[in-house]
């Protein structure tokens, strides 16, 4: 990984961002290519160009999405959204998308800090479930477990990488009291 962006120092802080600075984008950009870069089904194939992911995260956030950062050190290095339901029946839950650590950052309990995070925000916004998607295989199967979802099911074929294999999708949901 590249010495441009270092392992925290400090302890890492998760915030809400009502809207994005550049610097923040540009941090956002390095963090979604590097786990681009690293395998990560994010909807994106490598090599990601820099100017995709800034314009990806241009639109962001945006009204029903909140996004969360984990910073330390003057930098984000980890990120996750949380997604209203739009249908009137679905008031109740909302979708963790692009849950995203710096490889760098990894393996310091940010994933966890963050999901925690997005929990209490759902509370706060009266959300009573959770639910989400990766990979089948991947590690973020562990770290959903581990925080206390439950697998709701596996769909087969779900996305194709760049080599054009495809791969499972492993539903994940949490009921919040």
């Amino acid at each position: 990984m590249s010495n441009e962006f270092p392992a925290p120092t400090t302890p890492v802080a998760v915030r809400e961002i009502a809207h994005l600075q550049a610097a923040e984008i540009d941090d956002l950009c390095e963090v979604l290519i590097a786990c681009v870069d690293d395998g990560a089904s994010l909807g994106f194939h490598p090599p990601l160009s820099h100017d995709i992911a800034r314009a990806w995260w241009s639109r962001l956030p945006r009204p029903g999405v909140t996004l969360l950062v984990a910073e330390a050190d003057g930098r984000i290095g980890g990120t996750v959204q949380l997604h209203a339901a739009e249908s009137a029946n679905g008031a109740h839950r909302v979708e963790v998308v692009k849950l995203l650590v710096h490889p760098t950052w990894r393996r310091r309990g940010i994933a966890s800090e963050l999901m925690n995070a997005a929990e209490d925000i759902a509370r706060l916004q009266g959300k009573r479930l959770i639910v989400l998607d990766t990979r089948e295989g991947d590690p973020s199967n562990l770290l959903y477990a581990s925080v206390g979802y439950t697998e709701g099911g596996r769909i087969p074929d779900w996305a194709k990488d760049a080599a054009g294999e495809l791969s499972a999708t492993v539903f994940w949901y949490k009921q919040l009291m």
